[in-house]
């Protein structure tokens, strides 16, 4: 039983089932993101308000912990896969996914180091860490309503995606997470034993379409502001 935590095989299968539930929050993230591209703004609203409960306030910090457990996770097999291989073989043989496996642990840190970024401008402005006020980043005041306040995300995006700059950086990083996810997700699936010629291949396609359209979809919002969405 302990070898599901001390083995290599075991740090693969618990590494797969975080990063599925990774790309389940993706999911949940992109579709509330994407209410703002509706008319009527109450339906985003509703989605921040929701979350913003303590249930999923608490499930903030079990998703922090997930992304911290899958990075070390990555890094402690990358290195052990490093080590055991010092010296490049002689002859490469190379696999259909060889060329997106082997950049794996670099998409994935370049991708986690500008979610971290992003943050910035929306987790820590929800909780006012650091320094971060709707001042601070040009949006004006909040709006109080009794003992809370009204955070309003709308107008943070549309104001971090006026900037072209920004806006380019953000959709670089999307194509990014897009080569990562496209070996992660057959990946994780392998792992944790759905290995079978007759759903693999349903695996590898919904697998491709996950890692385009889950990108496609985040980037559509900086592109929605930076033409004049309002």
């Amino acid at each position: 039983m302990s070898n599901i935590f001390t083995s290599s095989i075991g740090k693969k299968f618990w590494m797969a089932l975080v990063g599925l539930f990774l790309c389940v929050f993706l999911v949940l993230h992109m579709s509330i993101n994407l209410l703002m591209l509706l008319e009527d703004r109450s339906y985003f609203d509703m989605g921040v308000y929701i979350m913003s409960t303590p249930v999923v306030k608490a499930l903030e910090i079990f998703l922090f912990g997930s992304i911290a457990l899958h990075m070390a996770l990555g890094v402690y097999l990358q290195i052990r896969n490093w080590l055991a291989r010092p010296v490049r073989y002689a002859k490469k043989h190379r696999s259909e996914n060889s060329f997106f496996s082997k950049y794996m642990i670099w998409t994935g840190g370049i991708v986690l180091i500008f979610f971290c970024l992003h943050f910035m401008d929306f987790f820590f402005y929800k909780y006012g860490w650091f320094g971060f006020t709707p001042e601070s980043i040009g949006v004006g005041d909040v709006e109080a309503t009794g003992t809370s306040t009204h955070h309003n995300f709308y107008d943070i995006a549309r104001h971090v995606f006026a900037c072209k700059t920004y806006c380019l950086v953000y959709i670089g990083f999307m194509a990014l997470l897009s080569f990562h996810l496209i070996h992660a997700f057959q990946s994780a699936f392998q792992s944790i034993g759905w290995n079978h010629p007759a759903y693999t291949p349903i695996i590898k396609a919904a697998g491709y379409i996950y890692a385009v359209a889950i990108p496609a979809g985040f980037a559509l919002i900086p592109l929605y502001f930076f033409f004049g969405g309002e």
